[in-house]
């Protein structure tokens, strides 16, 4: 039954606006009386006519290509209002009747379908209510009007003609519409001004005929109203503007149709295994929506990300869609588009059915990057747990041990003035405080290894500058940094030129090493570099190692040039913004 009785519903009324198009056409010719009111009779039947023929044929087509959109019903009931109202140029009494009862209805059910735009139903309670007072003040004004007369005399409902309340309604009836006509523009350029992203094309070119042609409606009732000069010109204009606006959503339609052929395009730029940075524009140039953006979701995690692993939040506001694609039964990515495009389905779906290995491979990409990401973190994590504790260890050990042994090298001294006489006991005493002054160094020698009390106290400049004075060759020193940085950073260089000095000492047979840290922009650079014999291996022991955790923890990176025979260049980059 839906098969067969809609494409003849579809035919009839095609048929039927046409024939009523013709119908009008005819009857401008046979009333003499058109002539005079509405100027030259030929111009102003083609393009009333057009109007009703236009959006009757152009109203079907979007009604059969969208059958869930109420866009094309409301072009074709556009279509037949026209026609309705151009019954007013008959010399019939019922049927000119009836067409001045329209007149006013068609500007309404312009204003109503330019609103409805581009999926038919209005988009709040307050656009309904603006547009039922718009349709009840219609009816009544014209209501009002008619018993007045002022319209020939075919009118049916003339009761009692007076002149002055003729003109006095006429005005208040067509400046009524063109104040409504233009809060209606302007809640078009509104729409179009006030989403967050840039929108397609085609749809701001809707946009701004819809709002044009209401603003020619407005610009012609003021007009007609003071009965203005080029009343006639204006209303050409106006009636071409309104036709202009089906050509430009036929125009629309059709660049969907062209669209779609962009989909095979995609699929031979996806033959080509793009990149997975350069899919979305690919994917872009497929939908024609520059906004594009992608989500990829990541089921371990539970979010979406992008595609460098940062998570991603579904947009809740007005002016976006989202679109879910699935593959093989399983969520991998989510669409961010335009909402234009949520009339395009076929589209989407093409789109959707080519780019889904594509899509599934960028998934994955996204899900290393974010697990690197989390691993990032977790090392950084480890590295400042270690170090709180090794803080710890140090302030225990200067707070507990090293005050312990200093109070028994006080009392030792206080019991060698109470000996007397015994020159062996006394030497006995200096021997134990000689060992206990040798513990605590070895205990401050172990708790600045732990955590450098003097990096939070005083700064890296500073510590680097007692590093050198300890170190056991002559060292060159060089620090070109302005003020305090992150104390994490600065206990992490710390511990690089700590180290590299460590073993310069053990392991190069150097005579002197040369330290330069410099801070240039946002990144601090610190070298280490000895005249010793080279040939050291970052692979052995866990020095080097832990040292490369501590810069990469915080983003940076270390490398060491160790060439036998040609001394050893230790290198750390490390972010600092």
């Amino acid at each position: 039954m839906h098969t067969t009785l809609r494409p003849l519903a579809f035919c009839a009324l095609g048929l039927a606006g046409c024939a009523g198009a013709v119908y009008s056409f005819t009857s401008a010719f046979r009333n003499p009386a058109v002539g005079s009111d509405l100027g030259e009779p030929l111009v102003i039947a083609l393009l009333s006519n057009w109007l009703t023929a236009s959006y009757v044929l152009c109203g079907l087509f979007a009604w059969w290509r969208r059958p869930e959109s109420r866009f094309g019903a409301l072009m074709v009931a556009v279509g037949f209002a026209n026609f309705i109202s151009t019954l007013s140029w008959t010399t019939n009494d019922f049927t000119f009747t009836l067409g001045q009862a329209f007149d006013l209805l068609p500007p309404v059910l312009f204003l109503h379908l330019f609103l409805a735009f581009p999926t038919g139903r209005l988009s709040g309670p307050v656009e309904r209510a603006f547009v039922v007072s718009a349709y009840a003040a219609a009816v009544v004004l014209q209501a009002v009007r008619l018993p007045f007369g002022g319209f020939g005399p075919n009118n049916l409902l003339e009761f009692a003609a007076h002149e002055g309340a003729a003109l006095i309604s006429l005005r208040v009836a067509l400046l009524t519409m063109s104040a409504y006509c233009l809060v209606g523009a302007a809640t078009l350029l509104l729409r179009r001004r006030g989403t967050l992203r840039p929108l397609r094309p085609m749809f701001v070119l809707l946009l701004d005929a819809f709002a044009l042609g209401l603003v020619m409606i407005a610009c012609l009732f003021v007009s007609a109203s003071f009965g203005g000069p080029a009343v006639q010109e204006i209303r050409w204009a106006t009636f071409a503007t309104l036709g202009a606006a089906p050509i430009v959503f036929l125009a629309a339609l059709l660049n969907v149709r062209l669209a779609r052929s962009a989909v095979g395009d995609l699929m031979l730029e996806l033959r080509a295994e793009p990149a997975p940075a350069d899919l979305r524009e690919s994917l872009a140039r497929a939908l024609r929506d520059p906004s594009l953006e992608l989500a990829y979701w990541l089921p371990d995690f539970g979010v979406y990300v992008d595609l460098e692993g940062k998570p991603v939040e579904l947009p809740d506001l007005q002016g976006r869609s989202t679109t879910l694609i699935d593959r093989h039964g399983d969520h991998i990515a989510a669409l961010i588009h335009d909402p234009a495009l949520d009339d395009e389905p076929e589209l989407l779906e093409g789109v959707e059915a080519a780019a889904g290995i594509a899509l599934e491979n960028a998934r994955l990409d996204a899900e290393l990057r974010a697990r690197l990401e989390e691993l990032r973190g977790s090392r950084a994590r480890i590295v400042e747990a270690a170090q709180s504790e090794r803080q710890l260890l140090e302030r225990n050990l200067h707070d507990g041990a090293q005050q312990r042994l200093i109070a028994l090298s006080l009392q030792l001294s206080m019991l060698k003035g109470r000996v007397d006489g015994d020159p062996d006991v006394k030497e006995g005493i200096d021997q134990a405080r000689r060992e206990i002054a040798a513990s605590l160094a070895e205990l401050r020698e172990i708790a600045r290894g732990l955590h450098p009390a003097v990096v939070s106290g005083h700064g890296l400049a500073v510590a680097l500058e007692q590093l050198a004075a300890r170190a056991p060759l002559p060292v060159d020193l060089d620090v070109e940094v302005d003020g305090r940085l992150p104390e994490p950073l600065e206990v992490a260089a710390y511990y690089v030129v700590s180290e590299s000095l460590t073993n310069v000492a053990k392991h190069s047979q150097a005579k002197k090493a040369r330290v330069a840290v410099v801070r240039t922009g946002d990144e601090l650079v610190l070298e280490v570099v000895d005249d010793g014999v080279g040939g050291a291996d970052s692979e052995r022991g866990s020095g080097l190692r832990g040292l490369a955790d501590r810069v990469e923890a915080l983003d940076g990176r270390l490398r060491v040039w160790t060439p036998l025979g040609g001394g050893t260049r230790v290198k750390a980059e490390i972010p600092c913004a």
